[in-house]
């Protein structure tokens, strides 16, 4: 009877991880605060090292591609310059601003 029981429960716990997917949630969860900058940010050194886990533990191949990934910063990374006279120096690409008629 102890048997039958561990099995109906082991069974169960199965199925419900099989409909719930903790695992896939959490990892969706991970990911989307690491993408978002705003608690990430602000959420101190013990919640950003839960993130990094969860992130790690649950995207393996993600996580290691990020970490070989070198950072954009510092003095290598211009900020993209804004053109003060965009609409004199854009350049003309269609027929019709071109003056060519079909």
């Amino acid at each position: 009877m102890d048997l039958v029981l561990i099995v109906a429960a082991a069974l169960t716990a199965g199925y419900l991880l099989g409909r719930l997917r903790p695992w896939q949630a959490l990892g969706n969860w991970a990911a989307d605060q690491i993408r978002s900058a705003g608690p990430w940010a602000r959420g101190g050194r013990g919640r950003q090292a839960c993130l990094i886990l969860a992130h790690a533990a649950t995207a393996p191949r993600t996580s290691w591609r990020i970490l070989r990934t070198p950072a954009a910063g510092g003095r290598e990374a211009t900020a993209p310059v804004r053109d003060p006279h965009w609409a004199a120096n854009r350049t003309r690409t269609t027929p019709t601003d071109q003056g060519d008629t079909a």
